[in-house]
């Protein structure tokens, strides 16, 4: 789309010239700022307001709306546990503990894991656990094979006998009670999946490690919590959610040519009239990226998918008679998260060409931009301050929010790439997110936790 939009915009610039064109370009990233920024505000207000001193969890709750949601804590379907696993050795033992560590029924829990052609010792130590503990399966799939975690995860969907499916990523370490957090969702008939909150246990590492802690506070105490309050269309985030299992294979499995799985089935859960849950209680802590490199990585993955689930499913967004218009904006705006850099991006070529004098500078609609250039910024920074509020972390944490000034500026370059490459369709395969093997690290230790506010299940 953006593409089309670049040749439209050639033509426009040669008809009515440079200085207006680009004004009105102006103008147009203007709108797409403001709206993003009122949608960050909305999303922000609607988790501080549900926010209450608790010192416990009920088993039963309202959305942010006060509407009664349905589930019951007694409700315990057959659960099959998946967990895909490429060179996971420094990980395998705190992953092992974690699951056996379960707080529901045992005949109702099928573990299964998938080694995906590891290098490591991976495979040899899961064959290993599955020996001790019958009620695990360990599955393996040859070096090279195709579709990375996707595939992965398709090869175990044969095995599942359970009615619903939930998945972890090999670095995860779930409470105990998640689980049976996320399976009370699904006596609710209208619900396809459920999404878990997930927290970082090794933010202390690096600067990088702790501002995607700070990312993660935002992201799920925050944009995910808020997305389900203000639209109830939160996302299946592909690591400490559940979906149901009838669900999945009618929609074919996970999709083995999108590197953003979770991203592409949420979309498609939703398209078939399903709906998708939030749980904010239902917590477990996560490796973080602790350098750059790894950040980029990472990033450029969740850019270069997410970029592409627009591309495969705009027009059956706006297409569907199951979602309203309101829910129809919303899914676009979800879907073009990484492409606001992009954006962006466009934007600091307009300054450069003011500089220039290739654009007028100074006019009244020059110094409005400077005036949404702030809110496209001060969005995001209000969801990070919430996050932290919520959260109760370390007031010096406040103070590391001025670096996510650079790394947007790093995200405006590999989300412009990622696009560039999307729209040349250059070839990319899935690339795993690289493990510390860190120790987790406790309150004490500076690392998360969530004091004396929980939000509302």
């Amino acid at each position: 789309m953006l593409l089309a939009l670049l040749g439209v915009s050639l033509v426009a610039s040669g008809l009515v010239g440079e200085h207006e064109y680009a004004s009105v370009l102006t103008v147009g990233l203007q709108a797409v700022f403001l709206m993003f920024f009122i949608r960050h505000l909305a999303f922000v207000e609607a988790a501080a307001r549900t926010v209450q001193p608790r010192s416990a969890l009920d088993e039963s709750g309202s959305d942010a709306e006060g509407d009664q949601l349905v589930f019951r804590s007694d409700y315990t379907p057959q659960l099959s546990v998946l967990v895909a696993c490429h060179n996971e050795e420094r990980v395998l033992d705190r992953l092992k503990d974690a699951l056996r560590a379960f707080d529901y029924p045992s005949g109702l829990l099928q573990l299964i894991v998938i080694d995906d052609g590891s290098s490591d010792r991976t495979g040899e130590l899961l064959d290993y656990w599955a020996s001790e503990d019958s009620n695990l399966l360990a599955l393996h799939r040859p070096a090279g094979a195709s579709g990375g975690k996707s595939g992965a995860l398709n090869a175990a969907l044969s095995h599942v006998s359970g009615e619903v499916v939930v998945v972890f990523d090999a670095d995860h370490r779930p409470r105990p009670d998640v689980p049976r957090r996320l399976a009370r969702h699904f006596a609710d008939l209208g619900v396809g999946a459920v999404q878990g909150c997930c927290r970082i246990l090794n933010g202390e590492m690096s600067l990088i490690g702790t501002l995607v802690e700070m990312d993660y506070l935002a992201g799920y105490l925050v944009n995910e919590f808020g997305r389900q309050a203000v639209f109830r269309l939160p996302a299946y985030g592909g690591a400490n959610c559940a979906v149901r299992t009838a669900s999945l294979r009618a929609v074919g499995g996970w999709n083995e040519n999108s590197v953003t799985e979770d991203t592409d089935l949420t979309l498609r859960l939703v398209l078939t009239g399903q709906r998708i849950r939030y749980d904010v209680t239902a917590v477990d802590e996560e490796e973080a990226v602790t350098t750059l490199r790894c950040y980029w990585v990472q990033r450029y993955r969740w850019a270069r998918g997410h970029q592409q689930v627009w591309r495969d499913y705009r027009g059956a967004v706006w297409r569907s008679s199951r979602l309203s218009l309101l829910e129809k904006i919303e899914t676009t705006m979800f879907l073009f998260v990484f492409h606001v850099p992009v954006f962006s991006f466009l934007g600091i070529g307009l300054l450069i060409a003011g500089f220039a004098g290739l654009t007028p500078m100074g006019s009244p609609l020059d110094q409005a931009a400077a005036v949404f250039w702030t809110l496209l910024f001060l969005g995001p920074l209000l969801e990070l301050s919430t996050g932290l509020l919520l959260s109760g972390a370390a007031r010096r944490k406040a103070f590391l929010l001025v670096f996510f000034l650079p790394l947007f500026f790093v995200s405006m370059v590999l989300c412009t790439k990622a696009w560039l490459d999307g729209v040349l369709d250059r070839r990319y395969s899935w690339a795993k997110t690289a493990r510390t093997g860190g120790p987790p690290l406790s309150e004490s230790e500076g690392g998360p936790a969530y004091k004396s506010h929980e939000v509302l299940p």
